[in-house]
């Protein structure tokens, strides 16, 4: 996964990025309708109807700490953080391919450091959609 600032456009991988999650949702609506009097069916206006009202992407990636870290690491991440504007992801499905399958701009909604006695610091950071994600599902798969 790369991260570019909106003021630098420059992508950076996520540094030493152990793994990262996207989650796609759909916010839905329920509609309950009466049924009309003449449905006389002992199931009739116990079903709901749903529509989808809305669609997010969450990133969560998890990293190791690493003090002269040469891509995006927690205190880059951090400043990012800070500024509260948008940043840009591209999420890849391998570490060479050349095109995203997930692309769009995000926000930090949090950050976090986590760093237990005689344990590797680790981090976790989890970006929330700022607008429309592009998904090319060609390259879900790591096709094309």
């Amino acid at each position: 996964m790369a991260v570019a600032s909106s003021s630098s456009g420059t992508f950076k991988a996520v540094g030493h990025c152990t793994s990262h999650t996207c989650t796609f949702s759909s916010e839905t609506k329920e509609r309950a309708v009466k049924p009309a009097a003449s449905v006389a069916t002992l199931g009739a206006g116990l079903w709901k109807d749903k529509s989808v009202g809305g669609l997010s992407v969450q990133i969560k990636a998890d990293g190791l700490r690493y003090y002269a870290e040469s891509e995006e690491g927690f205190g880059d991440l951090l400043g990012l953080w800070k500024t509260g504007a948008k940043v840009y992801l591209k999420a890849f499905v391998r570490s060479n391919d050349t095109a995203p399958y997930l692309s769009g701009a995000f926000i930090i909604s949090s950050i976090e450091q986590t760093g237990g006695a005689g344990e590797d610091a680790t981090y976790s950071v989890t970006f929330d959609n700022a607008g429309e994600v592009d998904v090319d599902n060609a390259k879900v798969d790591g096709a094309a």
